[in-house]
């Protein structure tokens, strides 16, 4: 499928969908079994989506008007290349508009998007047992980056860290 699919409309998100933003959010950790991590609320979520400092950028789609999936994705920095980046941080679709092209249609808006702004480079992380995704992604033909490990630090660890001298 190379189009948009006909009864698909994908829209920036506005404050007013922040309430929605945190729905697919519980569902996206739902379906990846993360769900003890889900802290957002929707003033924490308003504040970083659509405060003085947005954080991030969030994609809604939607099948006629009923809300079908979303992308949340922001601007990363190769050093390397000197040009920014996208990073595609969730893409989620609802699992009764999954296989109609939705999820497809959501990836190759964020790339436009990427392309527009000059950005060098478009990238995201999959969990690993998630073969569909995996799989999905190579069919468009994404590279796993098998030479880099993600490190994270989070809660207690982070604030000992910023703490350190």
């Amino acid at each position: 499928m190379s189009a948009k699919p006909d009864d698909l409309s994908i829209r920036a998100a506005r404050p007013s969908d922040v309430g929605l933003i945190l729905e697919f959010v519980r569902e996206l950790a739902a379906y990846e079994r993360l769900s003890h991590l889900v802290t957002a609320t929707e003033p924490v979520l308003t504040e970083a989506l659509f405060g003085p400092r947005p954080g991030a950028e969030v994609l809604l789609a939607f099948q006629r008007d009923a809300p079908a999936g979303f992308a949340v994705f922001f601007h990363n920095f190769s050093t390397f290349l000197a040009s920014r980046g996208l990073w595609l941080e969730d893409i989620y679709v609802k699992p009764q508009f999954r296989g109609k092209g939705y999820g497809r249609a959501l990836l190759l808006h964020v790339a436009r998007i990427a392309h527009e702004r000059g950005c060098a480079r478009f990238e995201w992380a999959a969990l690993n047992w998630n073969t569909p995704a995996i799989e999905f992604y190579q069919a468009l033909g994404a590279k796993a980056l098998d030479d880099w490990t993600i490190f994270r630090v989070t809660g207690e660890t982070l604030t000992r860290l910023a703490s350190d001298r």
